[in-house]
């Protein structure tokens, strides 16, 4: 009698691990780099049955989050998100901090920093998160001063900020996904890292300045709603994505344009 209860039990537990991973994971991700890691993950850990949703152009993971229609989303960064929380009246949870992908500025007219021109037209994400971003960059860089004494990632800051510019740039606001495109008009871009490498762009070796990964406050992360922030399939690939497979995966497939979160901490 006590071995077939035992049994039963075993196999009632059974039953309940393989309900927990019954449902594909729905994660949100932009092409690249972020559905690419995933697709990686997805031969690193086949029993983790993830559904990939590649996200176009107009389309915000956020609302989808917030609205059931996917269960996670990886494309963005913690200003970003807490921007995005504000603006939906959502909460969300960070379940994995996985990997940066430095800001870079980008030209197809000049080859260098210092040749940019007197009245250079620089274009700029037009999100806040990531024109503050921009301008952090390029002050980083030396093109501007900004009146704002905190460190990047901490204040939010906009052109108005800007308290010396002695080449009279031009900032001109565009959305973020366009900015590859916006290479041909304007002197010089600002451009995302996913945006870079989806166009074709070489950010260790095309931009003519680019965003320390040192200390970076701008990794990119898993994120999904506090009811499924302890769901066993989010933890599993929660750990496979922080995983040192994972991280082999990025160093070897971006050469430096992606860096994982695991190397910028011992930087």
């Amino acid at each position: 009698m006590m071995n077939k209860t035992v049994l039963t039990l075993a196999g009632l537990s059974l039953l309940v691990a393989q309900s927990l991973y019954a449902a594909p994971l729905r994660v949100a991700a932009d092409p690249v780099p972020h559905a690419e890691i995933l697709e990686y993950v997805k031969q690193l850990d086949p029993k983790l049955d993830l559904d990939i949703i590649e996200l176009s152009g107009g389309v915000n993971a956020n609302e989808l989050l917030g609205a059931g229609d996917v269960d996670a989303n990886y494309f963005q960064h913690l200003p970003y998100l807490k921007d995005q929380e504000k603006a939906l009246g959502k909460t969300f949870d960070v379940v994995a901090s996985v990997h940066v992908e430095p800001l870079g500025l980008y030209s197809h007219k000049v080859k260098s920093l210092a040749a940019l021109p007197q009245g250079a037209s620089i274009a700029v994400p037009n999100n806040p998160t990531n024109l503050s971003r921009a301008l952090w960059l390029l002050q980083d860089k030396g093109l501007i001063r900004l009146s704002a004494q905190s460190a990047a990632g901490t204040t939010l800051v906009t052109p108005k900020d800007i308290s010396a510019n002695p080449k009279q740039i031009n900032i001109i606001e565009i959305e973020a996904p366009q900015l590859p495109r916006s290479l041909d008009d304007v002197d010089a871009a600002v451009i995302n890292g996913n945006y870079a490498l989806e166009a074709g762009l070489t950010p260790a070796k095309d931009a003519l300045g680019l965003e320390s990964a040192t200390h970076n406050p701008y990794a990119n992360l898993l994120v999904t709603t506090p009811q499924l922030a302890k769901d066993p399939r989010v933890l599993a690939l929660a750990k496979d994505l922080t995983s040192p497979q994972v991280a082999a995966f990025i160093r070897q497939h971006y050469n430096g344009s992606v860096i994982p979160v695991a190397d910028e901490k011992h930087d």
